[in-house]
């Protein structure tokens, strides 16, 4: 679906954004958004604070702009004259199509292999299979998680690395942490994990993860479920948690607690900066540090439980 907008842009001071944003909102009827040119982050903490940002507001294609143009460049003529050492940018007007981009993103998610065996799938595409391939095929929707992101392709080979690695004929239990689509916990299942319980704090996510569950035909494998770390009772061989690094100490008690002896952690989601945060923060945990595991700007830590039951 296709829809044709009108875009009114201003390119203003960051201290002016708030109110430019909120004379838009009231001139469109609808919503602004915010451009800010810098974010190359994981998370929302982590975009810079910018100097100068873009306002931008949208009409139907249908109306005449010229009454609220007007009323924009009088709004803006006078605030640059109550505050001349302020440098405005000039309004502008586009005509722009809005298209559908939960479909249109999907030109860029390509089959993806991983490690050795794995191979990703996008559910609308077809892919060249080779002999011993463990085949994911997903649709992320709205939940995160395609095995493009370092943070999610550095789980992904620490975890067949740690299968590979464990002992023969165990089928370890696994906790997927902040599943987003589910990836995680089925390249587990694949690789031969037991019983796995996949989590997320987010509704929506856990609704993309059992329907890629459904669509792999694992879910007699795999349980999804919003249930806190911190209410959970039972214990797993392998817990692997791809979120915020501030998050990940704020667990550290609880993911310690819930790691089986001999068990082994996989953190990921950690900018490469944030590693000394996180090793910090696990440094008082009955867990043993055995690696990291960096990509890009991205690395992932492996620790293992070696008390003794």
């Amino acid at each position: 679906m296709i829809e044709s907008w009108l875009e009114i842009a201003c390119e203003v001071p960051d201290e002016y954004s708030e109110v430019v944003a909120d004379f838009l909102t009231d001139l469109s009827g609808k919503g602004v958004c915010v451009d800010n040119q810098c974010v190359d982050a994981f998370s929302v903490s982590e975009i810079p604070d910018s100097t100068r940002v873009v306002i931008k507001a949208y009409l139907s294609a249908d109306s005449d702009p010229a009454p609220q143009m007007r009323e924009l460049e009088d709004f803006m003529s006078e605030l640059s004259m109550r505050h001349p050492s302020a440098s405005f940018g000039p309004t502008m007007l586009t005509a722009v199509n809005a298209e559908d981009w939960s479909s249109s993103w999907k030109v860029h998610f390509k089959p993806l292999r991983v490690g050795k065996r794995l191979l990703i799938v996008p559910t609308w595409e077809e892919s060249m299979q080779l002999p011993g391939d463990l085949v994911i095929r997903i649709d992320p929707g709205m939940a995160f998680g395609t095995g493009g992101h370092e943070t999610t392709r550095l789980c992904l080979e620490m975890l067949e690395g740690v299968m590979e690695g464990g002992p023969l004929l165990t089928v370890p239990s696994l906790l997927d942490l902040g599943t987003g689509s589910g990836i995680l916990a089925m390249a587990a299942s694949l690789l031969g994990a037991g019983r796995i319980l996949a989590l997320d704090i987010d509704p929506d996510a856990i609704v993309v993860a059992r329907e890629n569950i459904t669509l792999n035909q694992l879910s007699d494998q795999i349980e999804c479920g919003t249930v806190p770390l911190e209410s959970l009772n039972e214990s797993f061989d392998i817990i692997l948690a791809n979120i915020l690094a501030e998050e990940l100490v704020r667990l550290a008690p609880y993911l310690a607690e819930r790691l089986q002896p001999g068990g082994t952690l996989i953190l990921s989601g950690i900018l490469a900066e944030k590693e000394p945060l996180v090793r910090q923060g696990f440094a008082s945990q009955p867990l043993k540090y055995i690696q990291t595991a960096s990509a890009g700007e991205w690395v992932a830590i492996l620790y293992r439980n070696e008390t003794i039951s």
